[in-house]
Parts: C-alpha cells; sequence; structure tokens
C-alpha cells in the first residue's frame, strides 16, 4: 500500500504537513540515507573508536530515509564497536513546579504535583525538548543513562558505564559529572545541525570558570531513596546558557580545531571538547560578573 506524506483533509495534520514539505525542500538533490550519513560523518572526522557527545536536530538534515533511526544507525556505524556514542537525556520537567516558567503552572497546583509526579527512572522517563534523535536514542539497544533526574546524559559503547557512573544531584555538570569525564578521556563535541546554545559541554566551562562562586538555585525531584519514592529537594549551580551562543562564534574565530562539513543538508561542526572547554573557560570569566551571571543581566 502506498502511503500518502500529505494530508490535505486533516486540519490536525497541517503543521506535520507543512514541516515535511519544507523538510524535503531543504534536501534538495539529494536524500539522506544511513550509507550517506556515515560517509558524510567520515568526511567530517568522526572516526572509529572516538568518544562523541551529539547535539543534533532531524530537520537540519533534510529528508532522511528511516528518519531518527537511520541518523542514530550512521552515528554508531562511524564511531565502529570500540567507540562511545553520548547524547544528552534531559527531563527538565522533572523537577519542582515553582522553577516550570516555559509556562508557569499555579503555585496552589504545586503540593499535589510534588506529590503525584512519578519518579525518576532512567529506563522510563521520556527526554524534554532536545530532539527526537536524542528521544530515540535513551531506549536504544544497548544504551545506559546516568541517574540525574533532569540532567542525565545517554551513552552506548565501551566507555558508556565509566561516563555514567556518577553525576551528583546537587552538581550536575561539575568535576564528578560525564561531562568531566568525557573531557578526561578526550571527547569529541558533535553539533549535527545543533547550535552553541544547546552545547551542554560548555556547561562545565562554567562550573570551572566560576567553582563555589557561582550562583546557586533550590530545586527537587522524586527519586529513588533505599527502593522508596521521595521527593527531594536540593541546590544546584544556576546554569546560563543565554550567551553560549556568542562564546561558541568566538571560539570559532579563534580555534583552528574545528571540523566543518555536510552532514545531510546540515553543516555539522566536530571539535575536541578539551579545546572548547579550555577555551570557554577563560570567555566566561571575561565576559561574566563574579558570579557566573551574564553581564548586563
Amino acid at each position: 500500500m502506498r502511503r500518502r506524506l500529505d494530508y490535505p483533509h486533516e486540519d490536525s495534520c497541517r503543521g506535520a504537513r507543512i514541516s515535511e514539505a519544507n523538510t524535503i525542500a531543504r534536501a534538495g538533490e539529494r536524500f539522506a540515507t544511513v550509507e550517506s550519513l556515515t560517509a558524510d560523518l567520515a568526511s567530517l572526522g568522526v572516526a572509529p573508536g572516538s568518544v562523541v557527545l551529539v547535539h543534533s536536530s532531524l530537520s537540519a538534515l533534510g529528508w532522511v530515509c528511516g528518519g531518527p533511526v537511520a541518523v542514530i544507525e550512521a552515528l554508531l556505524k562511524a564511531v565502529g564497536d570500540n567507540g562511545t556514542l553520548v547524547m544528552p537525556a534531559l527531563s527538565a520537567d522533572v523537577s519542582d513546579p515553582s522553577s516550570l516558567d516555559n509556562p508557569p503552572v499555579p503555585s496552589d497546583w504545586w503540593p499535589l504535583i510534588r506529590e503525584s509526579m512519578p519518579t525518576f527512572d532512567p529506563r522510563v522517563t521520556p527526554t524534554l525538548a532536545i530532539g527526537v534523535i536524542a528521544e530515540n536514542f535513551r531506549s536504544w539497544p544497548g544504551v545506559l543513562r546516568s541517574n540525574h533526574p533532569t540532567s542525565s546524559l545517554a551513552a552506548r559503547g565501551p566507555r558508556a558505564s565509566e561516563i555514567l557512573t556518577e553525576q551528583p544531584l546537587d552538581d550536575p555538570h561539575g568535576e564528578l559529572s560525564p561531562l568531566a569525564r568525557l573531557y578526561g578521556l578526550g571527547g569529541q563535541v558533535l553539533l549535527l545541525g545543533a547550535s552553541f546554545g544547546s552545547n551542554t559541554s560548555l556547561h562545565l566551562a562554567e562550573r570551572r570558570a566560576f567553582g563555589d562562586r557561582q550562583s546557586r538555585c533550590q530545586s527537587g525531584s522524586p527519586v529513588l531513596v533505599e527502593g522508596l519514592r521521595e521527593w527531594v529537594q536540593y541546590e544546584e549551580p544556576d546554569v546560563d546558557e543565554t550567551d553560549f551562543e556568542r562564546l561558541g562564534s568566538a571560539f570559532l574565530e579563534e580555534s583552528s580545531s574545528v571540523k566543518k562539513a555536510k552532514v545531510g543538508a546540515c553543516n555539522a561542526m566536530l571539535m575536541p571538547q578539551v579545546d572548547l572547554i579550555d577555551f570557554g573557560v577563560q570567555w566566561l570569566i571575561k565576559n561574566r560578573d563574579e558570579l557566573g551571571r551574564p553581564l548586563g543581566e
């Protein structure tokens, strides 16, 4: 049976139809396949045996035959059996309702939300607002996930357990985090149609730039404590990505270690995480106040 990609009589599908049409148009003369994406990634410099943290946008790749599954298969082929693939698995909604501001929820809901929110489970809890590729990767066979209710990462490969072994509730991006272990392993960051604004590694640069001086915020999440659900209040660094695009632009101007190439229809970038973090620390010190807040805020 032939399946239609447009639904002209279904108003509820109009947005999806327009989006699909735009994606097809952006692909131009060539759509992407597992094989073409694997070749593109190799041309960019993604090598077998490497450890790569991927931030991705499916729509930026153009029309992909097989969608997110094809992209993940290509990434796994590119790093090979000896490589380790890492992606963010953020679930920011598993947090205190007082911090939900996009949109906010009524304050008289807060007690019941805290009482009834499902416990964070790395095997079950979905990601939020980080893209369909990362969400599909989260439940891919063999993928592990760190045990942080809002800021987890997912990984697959021989270094996955080592990377994800610990992630403190009150310091998810600091020296005991998966990001710091990626740094120690000489990992790479791949922006696959994504921008520096979503480059999670820069939160480690924030921690190294400001340490205990960094402003902090109160949060809370439902977690398992000795096998029982418990709502846990905790304080964590108040991270801020609002100036990451400016930081990224400065890094691109000064660094010669960033590789650029077309992957599918998007302009992809591959960079050593060490270079990015080291540059980011110095840039943030110069461009933020002593508490780690962007200047002018």
